[in-house]
């Protein structure tokens, strides 16, 4: 039976086995109503893989009082109980290596591939390749030979912090483990609702492996200068709309719309790999403004047709361009300005733009919308608040500070009204140069 077979190699060679047994239906007169019962072998998995057996025995129904049932239908019911137990379904079978987590790890590594990772048309290439490096490379190697139930949350957080050292590609490789897990559960492999082992590893707080920065609108305006076209007009679009450069190097003429100065972002290339966007959210609209006129006076050159690539190989028009030549040009511009430093790159003008876009005014929200990430959470990580920033909004609140300062060293004859200063005489009262002057007279 195909089941069978899969089950035996998921298990590595485990089976579950069949006992053939028909024990004899027994009176217990210890206990009131003297039970019907008979004493059975049971084989229970364990952790390990191997299996141990175990008596017991089962209470089918009284034999006196209420609920007597005669000793013949006590053996029918003893041979429906037992009858699981001598055959086990397929679905017994599987929901015992569920339970006990005796899958082996890399038999559900190898599924995960062919079944999720192997849907071309749903999971984009870069994903496909990144993930099957490091299953392949790291994580099989090590835990393959292991069951499910075997893998402990401390041994893969020594592991991790041991074998990486960026910050990011722990967090990754805990995703890729867990994912496995929760496909195994998904197959029946792994206890429904039980977190997997992976995801229990601790790997500490988010940290950075480079400086995080980003250029100034003045030192890119010196890069920018020292470009030369199709790179400058890539990266300008990478600034203006905070696309990723897979995205504008999938960029074809169609996609671009003069009249309302916009892209359309439908697929990105990467490594020459024409593919669907990050995700839904990455289909999106985005504004060029005044690189409108640019595209247009480029699509005049180039004799654009709507299935053309917009940038294209020097040598093949039907290629698109790739972007390590676009890299090593931004790189050699910025060191020509003396601007250049570990992770710059045309991603580092996507983080700028989500940055840029919420100091002129646009909200988070904007932001993150036209960044096409999923969160706003996402969109936080790219905003970089730079120290000119920073001092720019620290200066708006010394000011209101110094305003408040300054009213409470005024007197407080200044700060009151003027007709406070001097209030009206009351009714009848006069002034005393009002007063006509009291003669006395002598006697």
């Amino acid at each position: 039976m195909e089941f069978d077979g899969n089950l035996h190699m998921l298990a590595g060679g485990l089976r579950v086995k069949a006992r053939v047994q028909h024990p004899k239906v027994t009176q217990r007169k210890d206990r009131g109503g003297w039970p019907w019962i008979f004493r059975y072998y049971a084989d229970e998995l364990q952790p390990d893989g191997s299996t141990k057996v175990l008596r017991r025995y089962h209470e089918i129904a009284p034999s006196k009082g209420d609920g007597a049932i005669s000793k013949k239908q006590a053996e029918v019911e003893r041979d429906r109980f037992l009858a699981k137990l001598n055959a086990p379904t397929a679905e017994e079978a599987v929901q015992q290596v569920a339970v006990t987590g005796v899958a082996l790890f890399g038999e559900v590594a190898k599924m995960y591939k062919e079944g999720y990772l192997g849907r071309v048309n749903q999971i984009a290439k870069p994903t496909r390749v990144k993930e099957k490096f490091y299953l392949d490379e790291y994580i099989v190697p090590r835990w393959g030979k292991l069951r499910l139930s075997q893998i402990m949350p401390k041994a893969v957080e020594d592991w991790l912090h041991t074998t990486f050292d960026s910050w990011w590609t722990m967090h990754g490789v805990r995703a890729i483990m867990s994912r496995i897990f929760y496909y195994a559960e998904g197959h029946g492999l792994w206890e429904e609702g039980k977190r997997s082992p992976a995801s229990k590893a601790k790997i500490g707080k988010k940290r950075y492996k480079n400086e995080r920065r980003i250029l100034s609108f003045d030192e890119t305006a010196r890069v920018l200068a020292r470009l030369d076209e199709p790179n400058k007009l890539v990266i300008e679009t990478c600034i203006a709309t905070g696309a990723r450069i897979s995205e504008v190097l999938g960029l074809k003429w169609k996609h671009v719309n003069f009249d309302a100065a916009t892209i359309k972002i439908e697929q990105r290339v990467w490594q020459q790999d024409v593919g669907r966007p990050k995700s839904e959210d990455s289909r999106r609209i985005l504004g060029i403004g005044d690189l409108a006129a640019r595209f247009r006076e480029k699509a005049a050159t180039d004799g654009a047709k709507p299935e053309a690539w917009v940038f294209h190989q020097k040598r093949s028009q039907e290629k698109p361009l790739w972007d390590s030549g676009v890299r090593d040009s931004l790189h050699q511009a910025a060191q020509e300005e003396g601007y250049d430093f570990p992770g710059l790159g045309p991603h580092s003008f996507r983080r700028a733009n989500i940055t840029w876009r919420q100091e002129v005014g646009g909200s988070a929200i904007e932001a993150s919308k036209i960044a096409g990430h999923a969160d706003l959470e996402m969109t936080g990580e790219y905003t970089f608040v730079a120290p000119e920033r920073q001092n720019e909004l620290t200066r708006r609140i010394q000011e209101k500070l110094s305003k408040a300062r300054e009213v409470l060293r005024q007197p407080v004859a200044e700060t009151l009204p003027p007709e406070s200063q001097n209030p009206p005489a009351s009714e009848g009262s006069q002034k005393l140069s009002d007063v006509p002057p009291v003669t006395l007279a002598i006697q």
